[in-house]
């Protein structure tokens, strides 16, 4: 069984999505476990959720702010693009209680930018 806990308490995991040719596609990304579930936030409109959008498959692994994988071992999962609004608003709120300052930056720069509306929430099932 994975240790979805231990992967909470990392900063950053690395997201690897696929293109259609199968090639992965390596993200650093914040994230947020809820329920044995991996939760990530990006823009809507953003080439990782396009590729999640056909190929639900992902890998993760602990890493640091550069994608560089620190310890532990790839985990294999399937994504998904979160529907349900008391879902995303659970996650926003795990989010900012995990990275704190951070968070509130990032949500404000995100309503700066006219973007705050145009994000999604990914759930990864491992």
């Amino acid at each position: 069984m994975i240790d979805t806990e231990a992967l909470d308490r990392e900063s950053y995991i690395n997201l690897i999505t696929f293109k259609r040719n199968g090639d992965g596609v390596e993200t650093p990304v914040w994230h947020v476990v809820i329920d044995g579930r991996v939760y990530i936030f990006t823009e809507a409109d953003a080439y990782k959720v396009k590729r999640l959008r056909r190929d639900d498959r992902t890998r993760l692994a602990a890493c640091n702010w550069s994608g560089k994988v620190v310890h532990g071992e790839w985990i294999d999962g399937h994504g998904k693009v979160v529907e349900d609004e008391a879902l995303e608003a659970r996650v926003y709120e795990a989010l900012e209680e995990k990275y704190g300052w951070l968070m509130t930056l990032a949500n404000w720069m995100s309503w700066l930018f006219g973007r705050i509306d145009n994000r999604a929430v990914l759930e990864i099932t491992v």
